[in-house]
């Protein structure tokens, strides 16, 4: 049997129900509560926390609950993908309640790691990262016992410093129950979905993992108006401060990004994963509002606003509103695209045109789409009139993580899309 680097065992997996079973040596992978560690290449560990059922895995992540795509057999490796994401864990078992292995793309499938079984090279994005995984572990962070110096539930001020100099300002929420802490961060791009963790004397720690990049926040509270600390990714670290501020506010989500000068229309003709050409001036969307969605299936904030916008358009699509998304990917690649692009219409039962843009590029967005002035988030989504002209751009996507920020937006887009049915057409 070939070997897969970290990844050889002796028998193949297959995935029975009430048990994953090793075929030769039947090692059972037990049902109930897992804990997992994923190791960022800057040494920081992002523990996770997962639980097994007889027909599925499924993430949790403070509130979310998100079931993995599927549980498959590849050579001695099991894998547990995340089809929205094209990542997979990629594990071995060592033994009925311990599994080793990486978060990767699934189509690496063979990835050349070192003595200490650390990725040799990894992409843009910082994978693929080497994850451990133990049954019956019921914590995030190990408890210590110390009770928190402070209170951090409320609505902070928050600014993230980047390596090259720049100032990112954010608004962090959070709630907390004894030395249990969950919250997220907002940004003009979108937020950081479910944050959970803890507080424990003035140590903060935070972490999300939902099949993509795993998030990890470590910080220092100073006391119950002040703490900072720092945002851990694959791809970085960032420093960041944090003030209590009741009243923190984000700009305006449709201030931001604008058509350039004298342009009151927003020209868009690309094709399909079938190679067909859709337009606006088609006959489909002629005298009709149009929200386009510029999108990614890597974007965890744009398949958030997917899981809005999909059943929407099911229920809404009868009073005359057209949706279309415009995907911008990691591969420039027409198989690559049809592949990531199915998986998501499939899951999310998008009923609307799914268009192909390119790679997933700011510059290259904007030399794409040159009505816009400027290309700022993944997702950005554009509300055009029944004549054709643009009425709004709303940048980023504030999830369910986020509460009332959501349920705002949705009040919002809801009230625009009744406006523009409402005004008449050409």
């Amino acid at each position: 049997m070939k070997k897969m680097s970290m990844f050889c065992v002796f028998a193949l997996l297959i995935f029975l129900p009430g048990v994953f079973t090793a075929v030769n040596a039947q090692t059972p992978v037990k049902e109930g509560f897992w804990r997992g560690v994923l190791y960022n290449r800057d040494g920081s560990e992002v523990p996770f926390n997962f639980e097994v059922t007889p027909d599925r895995v499924v993430l949790i992540n403070g509130e979310e609950r998100l079931p993995a795509s599927r549980i498959t057999r590849r050579q001695d490796s099991l894998i547990i993908a995340f089809d929205q994401f094209d990542n997979e864990l990629a594990l071995v078992l060592n033994s009925p309640e311990k599994a080793t292995g990486l978060l990767r793309r699934q189509d690496e499938l063979v990835t050349p790691t070192d003595t200490k079984g650390l990725p040799i090279s990894v992409d843009r994005t910082g994978l693929p990262i080497k994850v451990t995984l133990e049954y019956g572990v019921h914590h995030r962070f190990q408890e210590t016992g110390v009770a928190p110096v402070a209170t951090i539930a409320g609505k902070w001020d928050v600014t993230f410093y980047t390596e090259d100099g720049r100032e990112i300002k954010s608004v962090g929420i959070f709630s907390q129950e004894g030395s249990k802490v969950t919250g997220t961060f907002l940004k003009v791009t979108g937020d950081t979905r479910f944050l959970e963790g803890s507080l424990q004397g003035n140590s903060l720690q935070l972490s999300s993992f939902i099949g993509t990049g795993p998030n990890l926040i470590t910080a220092t509270v100073k006391d119950a108006d002040n703490f900072n600390g720092y945002t851990s990714a694959p791809s970085g670290k960032f420093r960041f401060t944090a003030v209590r501020n009741e009243k923190a506010a984000l700009p305006d989500a449709y201030t931001i990004t604008h058509l350039k000068n004298g342009n009151r229309t927003f020209d868009l003709s690309l094709p399909d994963v079938d190679g067909k050409k859709i337009s606006l001036k088609d006959r489909r969307f002629s005298g009709k509002p149009v929200i386009i969605t510029i999108t990614g299936t890597w974007c965890p904030n744009c398949m958030d606003e997917v899981a809005f916008l999909a059943p929407w358009y099911q229920e809404n699509k009868h009073r005359g509103v057209e949706v279309l998304s415009v995907y911008y990917e990691r591969k420039d690649d027409p198989a690559y695209f049809k592949k990531v692009l199915s998986r998501v219409k499939e899951q999310y039962n998008i009923g609307y045109p799914q268009l192909v843009g390119g790679l997933a590029d700011k510059q290259l967005v904007a030399a794409s789409l040159p009505s816009l002035d400027k290309f700022t988030a993944f997702p950005t989504t554009i509300f055009i009139n029944k004549k054709g002209e643009v009425a709004k751009i709303h940048t980023g996507y504030n999830g369910p993580a986020t509460g009332e920020y959501y349920q705002a937006f949705i009040r919002e887009f809801n009230q625009e899309v009744n406006e523009l049915l409402q005004e008449k057409g050409q």
